[in-house]
Order: structure tokens, then sequence, then C-alpha cells
């Protein structure tokens, strides 16, 4: 893989980037370390924790459904234009239901798609502000949040995974993490379509 500054690819892991590795495929039954993984892996402490967060938070329900996590995680890839996240997780999206409506109007940073219910709606619109203006959350925003039928737990889960996803997506753009083309077409140049 072709990135901006050097990776841990898996035939170069040794020692204990080499056993978390195998971690991953054993635990996520995948056949190949994703690259973002291998961006942490410059750094092999962080690589554990970030192998310790996934299943934790990122790929199970919680407070929030997986499908909500996936949602969060492909609107805040948009918003960042991060190409890598955004195609990874409109996939794992569609993995789990989401149609090829809703990864288009999340790609173009539509969080008032009939696509979403208006629960979700009122979910991305918080997490909109999280992404671009998180220092200007008011006790309104969470009210509006608790008036949709968001809890406490619902609400921190969700600021979570938007200021995770920060992280993710600005390390796969620095590093130089392309696209894997993992759908079949270029959600990224849907995202650009309606860029606010």
């Amino acid at each position: 893989m072709r990135t901006l500054i050097p990776i841990v690819e898996e035939d170069e892991a040794a020692g204990e980037v080499a056993r978390a590795y195998e971690q991953y495929r054993r635990q996520f039954g995948r056949s190949s370390v994703p690259g973002i993984l291998k961006c942490f892996a410059t750094h092999p402490a962080l690589l554990q924790q970030m192998l310790a967060l996934a299943p934790a938070l990122l790929f199970s329900d919680g407070h929030l459904a997986r499908k909500q996590k996936e949602i969060i995680a492909t609107y805040v890839s948009s918003l960042n234009d991060c190409a890598y996240c955004l195609d990874s997780h409109a996939s794992f999206l569609r993995e789990c239901g989401g149609s090829d409506g809703l990864l288009t109007s999340l790609a173009q940073r539509n969080p008032t798609s009939n696509e979403l219910d208006e629960k979700d709606r009122i979910l991305l619109s918080f997490v909109h502000k999280v992404s671009i203006a998180s220092q200007a959350i008011t006790h309104h925003d969470i009210q509006a949040m608790k008036d949709a039928g968001w809890d406490h737990d619902s609400i921190a889960e969700a600021i979570h995974i938007t200021s995770l996803f920060a992280l993710f997506n600005r390390v796969a753009n620095a590093f130089g993490l392309a696209s894997q083309n993992l759908l079949g077409f270029d959600l990224q140049s849907s995202s650009r379509k309606n860029t606010p």
C-alpha cells in the first residue's frame, strides 16, 4: 500500500505488532489488516489501544445501535473529506442494512435526507455540530437530543464516536490512505457535490 509516510505492512510486522495483527485477524475473521491499523502500528502501544477500542465501542451495539454508529462514521468521514474511512464505513453501513440512497445522502452531507427517520436526522444535526463547532454545544442542543428520544448515554456515545472519527479521519488523510473502493462506486465524488 502506497502512503505518504511508511506504515507497518503485514509482511514487515514483527514482535508485538505481528501478534496484534494476528489477534485482529482472529477476532474479526478477516484475512488482512486494514490500512488504518497499519498506521497505528507505527506506535505499537497505540495499536493495542485501538484494537481494544474497536470491538468495545465501534463494532458492536451499545447505547447506539451498530447501524447508527456506522451512519455517524460515514457522515463524519464525509465532513472530514476522508475517502478511506468514507468508503470503509459506508461499506460497513451497507452490511448493516443501509441503502445506496442512504450512503449517497450521507456522502453528500445531507443530514435531513428522507433516507433517515426524524430521530436520526436530529442525531446527525448534533453530530455535525460536534464535528465543526463542539465548543458551541449548549444545553439547548442536549435538550433537543433528549426531546427526540436520545438519553444521556446515547448522547455521550454519539460524542465519542464522532470524536474518534475526527482522529481516524485525520490519521488516514495525513498518512495518505486511499479509498479501498469497497462499494464499487466513488462516494468521495458524491460528497463534493453538496459541500456546504
